[in-house]
């Protein structure tokens, strides 16, 4: 699992002033130093199903053991944050009656008409800046598909991604307050992106690209919902920032609705 500025914490618990967060050496950028266009994927074959014989997988994300308290953030650092954004919180473990939001479920490998499946080009997935903090936390979204940045704020942010998967390039952009939308194409799949702000160390969010368009984020309650899949076993995938991925084998039948609740444990 990736790193996320490990000083952060400690520092916000401090209270003391919070100086920016460096992006990783590794990461590199093109000249003037926003992220160049993101290669294109190359068109895979794609099939069309059945759309009377789909099922489902549904299920609920637990989390056993006392997760971390949530830290109150130090914003103080920019007046417009402190002022105007209202109490800000970590939000690596979002936890409700024990059932985990903010997990990113996929498809890891399943049939072939599963994996080869296709479809129109969905809409940009929206992350938003909103209260000195991106809004949704994790964003997932198909290969090929893009996301939509906005600044809602009234101060300056900053969108930078910090990709792992080879081919994939990073996205180091300025949006001025209540700047215009820019919107991003991503085209290699990889689970939990990191995104940061320059500018405010604070504020991170996750995005995932999934190489099918089956998979889901799960909702407060901790539940997700994939739909559309082809009769066949699949290995299913859930990702959490913190405690990583688990995995687990599932069949669903003709316009079945199979059930995959997984469990996390926290670590303190």
């Amino acid at each position: 699992m990736r790193r996320i500025c490990g000083w952060l914490m400690a520092t916000v618990v401090a209270g003391g002033v919070l100086s920016g967060c460096k992006p990783s050496d590794a990461v590199k950028h093109s000249g003037d130093g926003v992220a160049a266009t993101e290669p294109a994927a190359a068109p895979a074959p794609t099939v069309q199903l059945d759309k009377a014989t789909l099922g489902m997988v549904t299920g609920t994300i637990h989390l056993t053991g006392k997760a971390q308290a949530r830290v109150k953030i130090d914003m103080s650092m920019d007046p417009v944050c402190s002022m105007t954004a209202g109490d800000n919180f970590a939000e690596q473990y979002a936890v409700k009656d024990g059932k985990l939001a903010n997990v990113y479920v996929y498809i890891k490998s399943g049939p072939p008409a599963a994996m080869l499946s296709g479809g129109p080009t969905p809409a940009p997935v929206v992350l938003d800046q909103v209260g000195c903090k991106y809004v949704p936390h994790v964003i997932a979204l198909v290969r090929g598909g893009s996301v939509e940045f906005r600044n809602s704020d009234s101060t300056m942010h900053n969108i930078h991604t910090m990709p792992t998967v080879v081919g994939s390039q990073p996205i180091d952009i300025s949006q001025g307050p209540k700047g215009a939308p820019q919107v991003k194409q991503f085209n290699q799949p990889e689970a939990m992106i990191p995104v940061r702000c320059n500018n405010h160390p604070w504020m991170n969010a996750f995005i995932n690209v999934s190489a099918t368009p089956f998979f889901a984020v799960t909702d407060a309650d901790g539940h997700f919902g994939i739909s559309g899949l082809p009769a066949g076993t699949y290995t299913l995938a859930a990702v959490h920032e913190k405690m990583g991925e688990r995995t687990m084998t599932v069949t669903v039948e003709p316009k079945g609705t199979t059930k995959a609740d997984f469990s996390f444990t926290a670590s303190n």
